[in-house]
């Protein structure tokens, strides 16, 4: 591996000095994501494997080249799990991937995010320095995060070479319950349900049936489902529907339309939009599914205090992610040159390069 690591420091450096760029990528399942990748391919999965596990103090690292389901499958054999569920998009999904993209699943709203599991990163930066931050503990992290902003960064800052993530338990009962009302009702009632101790793992509404997805202990599972009452879904299409709309198999995300990605207050009512909508994380995340011009989805987040995603398809010209208010540019772009001065990571993935 250190031959390996070797290599990739010679190939960052001669770009560097190039002024060419590199695109990191290991399974490809997430290049959808973002403004198309440019440059020559950096394939990282040759540098793969579980590096250290230790069940006990819920922590695992892995090397960026590892499939996500060989470290899933792992976990799984001691009963734990990585609780933000990212999204794998398809079976070439690799760890380093999956910490790039940055994506959580369905029970984001009740866990947190992604990043807030990284611990430590150890990476390969612009100038072909290796370099770590964090570590495999909580304690470890002091000042700045540096490892959490590499989360979501979409391989624009560094090449990530390995991440220790927190891992937990997975829950010992769940039940899905389903409701049918309409968008408005269900936004009224998710509300309501979040200010409760209930063990609400996930939610989820579309074409006016909200599914609700009970996380926990067997006990506070069985009087939560008392107390909201609904209907019960079978264990087995529960699953399914849960792995379909983490993964966008579920019929809502069918069809060539673009697919727009919103994040808004929980509490904010129905949206003025006339395109299909669903409804995840309690009613902060809602996806818009058609081909309306960027602007104007834009403009019905910002009335909210939320912000826009075009997530996939449609017109990109306008770019992919959501404007940023010129302070915010500024430090987002002094960031990423203290990381890649020559911008040879990721050219224009996010954000244009001035």
């Amino acid at each position: 591996m250190d031959e390996l690591i070797r290599e990739w420091r010679e190939r960052i450096q001669a770009a560097a000095s190039r002024g060419e760029a590199l695109q990191l990528r290991g399974g490809g399942s997430k290049d959808f994501y973002g403004m198309p990748p440019a440059g020559e391919v950096l394939d990282t999965r040759a540098f793969c494997g579980v590096v250290a596990y230790e069940p006990t103090e819920l922590v695992i690292t892995a090397r960026c080249g590892t499939p996500l389901g060989e470290l899933q499958a792992v976990l799984a054999e001691r009963g734990q799990e990585l609780p933000f569920e990212p999204p794998a998009f398809g079976e070439s999904a690799t760890v380093g991937g999956c910490i790039a993209a940055g994506l959580s699943g369905t029970r984001r709203a009740s866990v947190g995010a992604l990043r807030d599991f990284v611990l430590g990163t150890r990476i390969i930066d612009g100038r072909g320095d290796v370099l770590r931050f964090g570590g495999q503990v909580m304690k470890n992290v002091a000042g700045y995060d540096v490892s959490r902003l590499i989360a979501g960064s979409l391989g624009t800052l560094a090449l990530l070479l390995e991440v220790s993530l927190k891992v937990l338990p997975r829950p010992v009962a769940e039940r899905t319950l389903g409701f049918e009302m309409d968008q408005d009702e269900a936004l009224v009632r998710l509300n309501a349900w979040g200010g409760k101790p209930l063990p609400i793992g996930a939610s989820f509404w579309h074409d006016g049936v909200l599914s609700l997805r009970l996380c926990g202990a067997e006990a506070a599972v069985a009087a939560a489902g008392q107390e909201l009452g609904g209907e019960v879904v079978e264990a087995e299409r529960a699953a399914a529907l849960w792995h379909d709309i983490r993964e966008q198999r579920h019929a809502f995300f069918d069809g060539d339309e673009a697919l727009w990605r919103l994040a808004v207050p929980s509490d904010a009512r129905c949206l003025p939009l006339d395109e299909p909508v669903a409804v995840e994380w309690g009613g902060a995340q809602r996806w818009v599914r058609g081909d309306q011009p960027a602007r104007r989805i834009r403009q019905v987040a910002d009335a909210v205090g939320g912000h826009a995603t075009l997530f996939r398809g449609g017109d990109k010209a306008e770019g992919v992610f959501h404007p940023l208010p010129p302070a915010l540019a500024r430090i987002n772009r002094r960031i990423a040159l203290a990381f890649d001065p020559d911008d040879v990571f990721g050219r224009g993935r996010m954000y244009p390069v001035e």
